[in-house]
């Protein structure tokens, strides 16, 4: 009896071991599911560099041949647009920002180099950047921003229906030359001449420049030219026309807007009128020019670049847009150091005095 009971409690003890190694075998199982579980939330909390966790990070490469306010405002304006539309940088969002520093030499390096990254989208800002992605970039859709005439730069053959893979915006509207010259006739009798510092290698300064040549004819009035082949030659240039023109005027030309600075001083100090072509050298001390704002000209862009991004839409489908809203825009802060009486005709000549009257 008593070797029965010995031999039940020895078999109970062996049924217990084996249950209990069988526990733990389990709960050494329990447990890997769940560090599998940590190393699969691990994974998907680094992403690869093309993808977030909510879905594709977009990458974006941009060539600016110059950093100055207009092109600064084109390439925030551009970003804002597509924060709108949901692409953010840092988030979903990846920007390559290159800057040729002014050097148009430097724009197939990196059109080039923009090229072989294999970017979602690239955008060119101003003519020189928009055409060195055009002859290196086929893979990848180029809009581009800031470029004056691009059926002169050969960006694109056709407004309307661009095709292949390029589209854009450009930054003028033949109208802002005429309406512009229509101010300087009508409230600066005494002008007779008007010079003009100009980068003749630069496209769109040289389509601007016949522009304001014949509007300026219509009206009596001649245009002198004062050629520069660097910025450093901008401020020489301009006080070579002292003496010569009774009022100053700039095209929408990267290097002379990049050395305006200069121009300005020099105008103020000889009491010489001073019209520019962009809004934002009016801001600057210009007193006066018929545009529009650099930031909604990027603004456009970017939703061109949303559409394309998100919506599938083919760039050489899409036509070239142009500037259609179009203001008078006068600084009253520097018309003294012009020597300009500001008449309430000109205040009037503006539409939207809150926005485009500088004071």
């Amino acid at each position: 009896m008593k070797k029965l009971t010995w031999l039940a409690l020895v078999m109970s003890l062996v049924l217990i071991v084996a249950a209990c190694g069988k526990k733990n075998d389990n709960a050494g199982s329990g447990s890997s599911p769940s560090a599998s579980a940590s190393a699969s939330a691990s994974d998907s909390a680094s992403p690869s560099p093309s993808e977030s966790a909510a879905g594709k990070t977009y990458k974006i490469g941009i060539s600016q041949i110059v950093e100055h306010p207009s092109l600064d405002a084109t390439r925030e304006g551009f970003l804002a647009a597509l924060k709108d539309a949901g692409l953010e940088e840092g988030k979903n969002l990846t920007v390559d920002f290159n800057t040729a520093q002014g050097d148009p030499s430097n724009n197939t390096a990196i059109a080039q180099k923009l090229a072989n990254d294999k970017d979602d989208l690239v955008l060119g800002i101003a003519t020189p950047s928009a055409q060195a992605l055009v002859q290196n970039v086929k893979n990848a859709p180029i809009l581009f921003a800031a470029v004056t005439d691009p059926l002169a730069a050969q960006i694109v053959k056709d407004m309307n229906a661009p095709g292949g893979n390029v589209t854009g915006a450009s930054d003028t509207n033949p109208e802002a030359t005429t309406k512009l010259v229509e101010f300087i006739a009508a409230n600066f009798p005494k002008v007779k001449t008007v010079g003009l510092v100009i980068n003749e290698g630069e496209t769109n300064a040289v389509v601007m420049a016949k522009k304001a040549e014949e509007e300026l004819g219509k009206k009596g009035i001649k245009l002198i030219k004062a050629p520069v082949t660097n910025t450093s030659e901008v401020k020489q240039a301009a006080e070579s026309l002292v003496g010569k023109a009774d009022a100053f005027y700039i095209t929408l030309d990267n290097m002379v807007v990049s050395g305006v600075d200069s121009i300005i001083q020099v105008a103020q100090k000889n009491k010489i009128p001073f019209f520019s072509s962009d809004r934002d050298t009016v801001e600057k001390g210009a007193f006066a020019t018929v545009g529009f704002k650099y930031y909604d000209h990027g603004y456009q862009v970017g939703q061109m670049a949303a559409d394309i991004l998100l919506h599938g839409k083919k760039p050489g489908d899409m036509p070239v847009l142009m500037q259609q809203k179009l203001d008078l825009i006068l600084n009253l802060k520097v018309a003294k150091d012009y020597g300009i009486e500001v008449t309430d005709a000109m205040k009037n000549a503006v539409q939207d005095q809150s926005q485009n009257l500088i004071q």
